[in-house]
């Protein structure tokens, strides 16, 4: 293979983005959130294995511990642990000190903001803090602080030298839990310490389907040794990929590509809700669709939430030079827990961000996508950057109401006296869901007792909840989607369901339910495609 001639980029290429070596995921974005996730998480775990790694290679080997703070590294590497940990320090010193910081400031608040004018307490804010926090009370008196979050993004504690690329070939979908292990040096995984936002990203994703030449990649990237370069070409071939065959019928095609991943399209329009997509070019036990099976043009794009399985920068970043609008739950209101979706996507290089909220209306050809409450599924944080949303095409209705927990069946009861009915609903039932601690953990001031964790969950609907949901909406299909259960979803959620399990229990239930009633459903596992009519005889009637 010469840097002359036409390549591809294989299709089982990993393109995995990182920040200081840790996946990323939004919350390692966010300067405040990234801040408390180095203290309250990574120096954690990596302080942990140093001490005790047979302790973590045990707890990896335990299907009852999967998704834990273990280090999935076999009691190995210890060495570049440590060294993982000197660098952390050194080169993340100003974030560490922005999390003591934070954690300062809510001390402070705590003991001495008592209901009495604030003003005096702006001197007491911490240096690292200062011109970027406004003190605050709610209406029952207990004080909090908001953040300008985006003077953060323009600031020393925003460092976009500590993202990289790796990549590598797999031949599997096999990874460890990356909230709890870090990235280190493999021969076969090539590094590229690039931001996120830089070009070369598009132009070599792009590669996998137009093809180009090593010769106008290569100077683009930091300088490779020998070594670097022939793995680097090892990820191309001379071998076109199969043609993409667009949708031209005259009805809405929609795919199921796993978890809360479905792709929407009419001969006129694409839109990818909650981009979650797997590789191929090995074998598989699971049939599935993958980026092949994706348009040149996805038109829109729809995020319900800011949950690490469904803001996946690993599909995001290689699909961004090919996505019209990105389409976010409002957010950008200043709480430490709820970083602002339009400021992240917009500092990592998408400037195609759309913000949407409830009963807010994106209309393009003749589809309508309409933002919809998003109950629960946070922990009882006040968490505001959630959306479901329903998509009408023609006159046939979708409603994708991902992992909200139908806890207020009022609220949906409402929703449906101004929207009506839906011809199909897609509802997630991970009804378990893990603590509170789970992912907040790190942002907490003060750990909460076992019992209070473990009863604010990250969890979905129920039977009863989904059977509420459907009762209201009348649908003519449900499905049951984003469990996780996909072996391509392990490595990000951590689940592994056994016919036993509460979720699978309880969806199998409500899919029951539904087809004692004569409505078409299902869980939906691995690939499904749909079709239907934009305008069916019993809506046009």
């Amino acid at each position: 293979m010469t840097t002359q001639e036409t390549v591809y980029l294989k299709p089982n290429v990993v393109f995995e983005p990182l920040v200081d070596r840790w996946y990323a995921w939004s919350h390692l974005l966010s300067p405040a959130t990234a801040a408390l996730n180095i203290t309250g998480r990574h120096l954690k775990i990596i302080n942990s294995y140093i001490q005790a790694p047979q302790i973590h290679a045990a707890a990896c080997k335990n299907p009852k511990m999967l998704g834990g703070p273990f280090m999935d590294l076999q009691g190995k590497r210890v060495d570049d642990v440590k060294a993982l940990r000197e660098r952390t320090m050194s080169e993340q010193a100003d974030l560490i000190e922005l999390s003591e910081a934070l954690q300062e400031l809510n001390s402070t608040l705590q003991s001495k903001a008592k209901g009495y004018s604030l003003n005096e307490l702006y001197d007491e804010v911490p240096e690292a803090l200062r011109g970027f926090v406004e003190l605050t009370y709610d209406l029952n008196n207990n004080a909090n602080f908001r953040l300008f979050e985006a003077l953060l993004y323009h600031s020393k504690y925003y460092r976009p030298e500590s993202q990289s690329i790796a990549m590598w070939i797999t031949e599997n979908d096999e990874r460890p839990f990356v909230l709890s292990t870090p990235r280190l040096e493999e021969e076969d995984i090539l590094h590229f310490q690039i931001p996120f936002k830089d070009s070369a990203i598009d132009k070599i994703a792009a590669m996998k389907r137009n093809g180009g030449k090593l010769e106008d990649v290569i100077p683009l990237l930091p300088e490779m040794s020998e070594k670097e370069l022939d793995l680097f070409k090892s990820f191309f071939t001379t071998e076109a990929p199969p043609a993409y065959e667009p949708y031209t019928g005259d009805k809405i095609r929609m795919r199921y590509f796993g978890h809360a991943c479905i792709l929407v399209e009419t001969k006129d329009v694409s839109i990818l809700v909650d981009p979650l997509i797997s590789y191929y070019g090995y074998e598989s036990s699971v049939d599935h669709f993958s980026d092949a099976d994706l348009p040149d043009k996805i038109d829109y794009v729809l995020i319900t939430h800011n949950h690490q399985d469904h803001i996946l920068f690993e599909t995001l970043l290689p699909l961004r030079h090919k996505i019209g609008k990105i389409v976010v739950p409002r957010s950008g209101y200043g709480s430490l827990q709820d970083p602002d979706l339009k400021l992240m996507f917009n500092n990592i290089g998408f400037d195609n961000i759309v913000e949407i909220g409830d009963l807010e209306e994106v209309k393009f050809e003749d589809i309508t996508i309409t933002g919809v409450p998003f109950l629960g599924e946070h922990a009882d944080l006040d968490i505001r950057s959630k959306v479901c949303h329903h998509v009408k095409a023609g006159k046939f209705s979708m409603l994708f109401v991902a992992d909200s927990c139908n806890v207020a069946k009022e609220v949906y009861e409402k929703v449906h006296d101004i929207l009506g009915d839906t011809d199909v609903i897609f509802l997630g039932m991970e009804c378990d869901g893990a603590p509170l601690s789970w992912l907040y953990g790190p942002l907490m001031p003060q750990e909460l007792s076992r019992d209070r964790d473990g009863s604010r969950r990250l969890a979905g609907s129920n039977y009863e909840r989904g059977k509420n949901l459907v009762d209201k909406f009348n649908p003519k299909e449900v499905y049951v989607y984003a469990m996780g259960q996909e072996p391509w979803c392990e490595f990000i959620s951590s689940i592994k369901y056994t016919a036993e399990s509460h979720p699978i229990v309880q969806s199998d239930m409500l899919v029951k339910d539904c087809g004692d009633r004569g409505i078409v459903a299902e869980r939906l596992f691995g690939e499904k495609e749909l079709l239907y009519n934009k305008f069916p005889e019993s809506v046009e009637a």
